[in-house]
């Protein structure tokens, strides 16, 4: 819920600033206006994500694939803390851009990882982790097409739709992870 009210309330920081057309990473660029209130509430998340991953790991008894989501979601936690900025639109590519660009390609795969290891927890959360895993790539893929535009610093006028639909997902499948694994331990209590 954190990182979701953080990309409500840090866009209207930003003067000129489009939730629609611009990526959330923007907001913590380089020279951004909001790059510290980004970071103010997303390294909570951060902390969040990982005691939520070390629940998932204490609640795995014997299941192997738990445990392994469970790691991998404090990896990702972890990595988080280490993202590299971009820069602004219309600034200089440098390295930490190149570095933004290889951590989304690292921790991506980390998320829908955590949907796979984690989806044997019932038929129902199954088919629902494997629609969240279509959004992610259907999503991830139209966001990656604006990619090259936004280096060019050129109108990319659904970039900002398209990632929030895909964080949104991963963000509500990870809500609906943590009801999943409550009702598994009070129908076991």
């Amino acid at each position: 819920m954190l990182y979701i009210a953080a990309n409500i309330i840090v866009p209207t920081q930003f003067a000129g600033y489009s939730m629609m057309s611009q990526t959330v990473s923007e907001l913590s660029a380089v020279n951004s206006p909001t790059r510290a209130l980004w970071l103010a509430l997303v390294v909570p998340y951060g902390f969040l994500l990982i005691a939520f991953g070390w629940g998932v790991w204490l609640s795995a008894a014997e299941r192997t694939s738990l445990k392994v989501a469970g790691v991998l979601l404090i990896a990702y936690g972890v990595l988080g803390f280490f993202w590299p900025p971009m820069h602004l639109r219309g600034d200089e590519f440098t390295l930490t851009d190149t570095l933004h660009i290889v951590w989304a390609a690292i921790t991506v795969p980390l998320m829908m990882l955590q949907i796979v290891f984690a989806a044997g927890l019932g038929r129902d959360f199954r088919i629902y982790s494997a629609v969240t895993l279509v959004i992610l790539v259907l999503f991830g893929v139209l966001t990656g097409l604006d990619g090259p535009n936004i280096a060019a610093n050129l109108p990319t006028p659904h970039v900002g739709i398209w990632e929030r639909i895909s964080i949104g997902a991963y963000m509500i499948w990870v809500i609906v992870f943590a009801v999943v694994l409550l009702r598994e331990k009070s129908i076991r209590d």
